[in-house]
């Protein structure tokens, strides 16, 4: 897109530039705040009518032949991905390091034991060799993550699935919508997908996230688990004309349904998604061209026909950029710029630490990283000026 059609689209360029810069801002417009009242008036609140279109539009922006499921967080369908495939006690789940302790806890919420590896140091993606060494008896899954929006090396997992006979649960937190050689992540062969709408997400629900599978058995036992057990959806069982009160409990599920309320803002913000990307690329593209002077190392870009979801735009200083990361995130919070980090990899966390026996040395490269990286803000309703900012604050700091 042309850049006088991305700066036109920016609506904040003519506030003060003094204000506090937040790391992120969802963007929500008066359409959402339109679908919000209309389902409030609805009389139908909870998981119904609203959810059910929300599902069947998820399905159609992904094409291909999947399914979708909605749930109340990314977490939340995590944990439905794993019991579907049937990980248990005993089991080993192979994932990042380099993620947020969801990735692995929903492994202990089913008795299994997560196996921690390394990123590849380009784009901090799950290292395929790192999965290959991992693999034991005992491996029966693995879960990539789609780190800040980039897809992982997918065909090399999937290879080592294939060869090893596991299942793939895909992380999508950040990856929506990412492309890998011009196929949706979400489509790419793995077992589930699972994206997440949280409210610093590319595009948002407040709280909820979408299971996507191409295997309608998984998909069956996921919408049943995310309800208690219960063989029948509540709005199936109580908008019928024949009194349909009757329903049996299969298994000891969850509740992890998304409502109404939520799926009418996912209706609104999938329309924007495209639009919402754009201007993300957009943003990430002026972060390249301000930032290539810099002692810092920038992020990996995708390749051929992929795209990158530009959920999060991390950089890490170099050796002898003559500030520390702790120092560099301080002073641009007293410049008016928030910034974060992502992520803690899970082997500083103190509870994977000491109850895995993990060890820094294990981890080089997520080590490495972690000591130099920040996450500068980026978001749809962030302006050109904004923007400009942080640049600006970046040079006068490391130049």
């Amino acid at each position: 897109m042309a850049e006088e059609a991305l700066v036109a689209s920016d609506p904040l360029d003519d506030i003060p530039s003094t204000r506090f810069l937040p790391f992120a801002v969802p963007d929500i417009g008066d359409e959402e705040i339109r679908a919000v009242e209309s389902c409030l008036r609805s009389g139908w609140v909870t998981t119904g009518p609203v959810t059910k279109r929300f599902e069947q539009d998820f399905r159609a922006y992904l094409g291909g032949d999947v399914e979708a499921i909605s749930v109340n967080s990314a977490t939340a369908g995590l944990h439905l991905a794993l019991e579907s495939v049937g990980i248990g006690p005993g089991d080993e789940v192979i994932v990042p390091t380099m993620t947020f302790t969801a990735t692995a806890e929903v492994v202990r919420y089913l008795g299994a034991r997560p196996v921690f590896v390394d990123v590849d140091p380009s784009t901090l993606n799950i290292s395929p060799s790192a999965v290959a060494a991992a693999i034991t008896p005992r491996t029966r899954a693995v879960v990539p993550v789609h780190y800040a929006g980039l897809a992982c090396d997918m065909e090399a997992i999937l290879a080592l699935a294939a060869r090893h006979g596991l299942r793939v649960i895909e992380d999508a937190a950040h990856a929506f919508p990412t492309r890998l050689d011009g196929k949706l992540v979400g489509t790419l062969g793995s077992d589930i997908t699972v994206f997440s709408f949280y409210a610093n997400k590319t595009m948002t629900t407040g709280e909820g996230g979408m299971v996507v599978t191409r295997h309608p058995e998984l998909a069956a036992r996921m919408r049943c688990m995310r309800l208690h057990g219960i063989s029948r959806d509540a709005f199936d069982r109580y908008t019928s004309h024949v009194p349909s009160w009757h329903y049996e409990v299969i298994a000891a599920g969850f509740k992890y349904n998304l409502t109404d309320i939520a799926s009418a803002i996912g209706i609104e913000q999938l329309r924007k998604i495209d639009r919402f990307q754009q201007r993300r690329t957009w943003l990430a593209q002026r972060y390249d061209a301000g930032l290539a002077a810099l002692p810092l190392v920038l992020p990996a870009h995708p390749v051929m026909a992929s795209t990158h979801a530009w959920h999060l735009y991390v950089v890490r200083l170099k050796e002898g950029a003559g500030m520390e990361r702790d120092e560099l995130i301080q002073a641009l919070s007293d410049r008016g710029i928030g910034t974060s980090v992502h992520f803690i990899p899970l082997h500083r966390q103190p509870y994977w630490r000491d109850t895995c026996g993990l060890d820094p040395a294990a981890f080089p490269v997520a080590e490495a990283s972690f000591a130099s990286m920040l996450t500068l803000p980026l978001y749809t309703k962030m302006s050109d000026a904004d923007q400009d900012r942080v640049i600006a604050a970046l040079h006068d700091l490391l130049s």
